[in-house]
């Protein structure tokens, strides 16, 4: 079994708003009012469904949402969120496995890249890739390293507490928009949180 969040579901969200405050839910809820109406949306990594209530405030109805997260644990507490009238399908496996076929045309990766090896990274993100229409957005949030003293110690014992717990695969955070940027994708918007160490950016295929 892939690393996965279920030994910390029960405590995610109180953990990271004792360490983050409010800044992980506004980063990953930044840019949600791109997402046009009456798309068709994968949520790749969506954890406890935070993004499903926050994405209905926005659209309440019109919207097509693959919601696949690979924790059975976070999968139940995602499912009893409000989503309003958008028709959610939800699918507890990895996305690169998850046999999807339609094209998307929003894609969100919330805090989820920078939770891979280098191998499932690249394995993951063509796997998104593939699934995102042309011209179409890819909302991605995760955290980065800009040169400040405190933002290493804190990604490393963040790294180390949660390898522990089976949750993640890697202790290296890799340089999203640089791989964005070679893929070829534009990245149009961003917003930085948290002293900087956290990114949001929209990026178009």
């Amino acid at each position: 079994m892939p690393s996965n969040y279920d030994n910390a579901a029960w405590f995610y969200d109180r953990l990271s708003r004792v360490v983050y405050g409010k800044a992980l839910i506004q980063a990953q809820t930044h840019f949600l009012h791109t997402i046009p109406q009456n798309s068709n949306v994968l949520i790749a990594g969506g954890g406890s469904g935070m993004l499903l209530e926050a994405i209905a405030r926005i659209h309440p109805s019109g919207l097509q949402i693959a919601y696949v997260e690979l924790s059975e644990k976070m999968m139940a507490l995602a499912k009893k969120r409000n989503t309003a009238g958008n028709k959610v399908s939800y699918i507890n496996q990895p996305v690169e496995d998850a046999g999807l076929t339609q094209e998307f045309d929003v894609v969100i990766s919330p805090f989820l890249l920078d939770s891979l090896s280098p191998v499932n990274f690249i394995k993951v993100f063509a796997a998104m890739d593939a699934l995102l229409k042309p011209g179409c957005l890819w909302l991605n949030t995760d955290f980065q390293l800009n040169g400040k003293w405190w933002q290493k110690p804190l990604l490393k014992s963040m790294y180390f507490f949660f390898r522990l717990l089976g949750c993640v695969e890697t202790a290296e955070l890799p340089d999203m928009a640089a791989y964005f940027a070679v893929k070829g994708y534009n990245e149009i918007e961003r917003k930085l949180f948290f002293g900087d160490f956290i990114a949001a950016g929209v990026y178009r295929k």
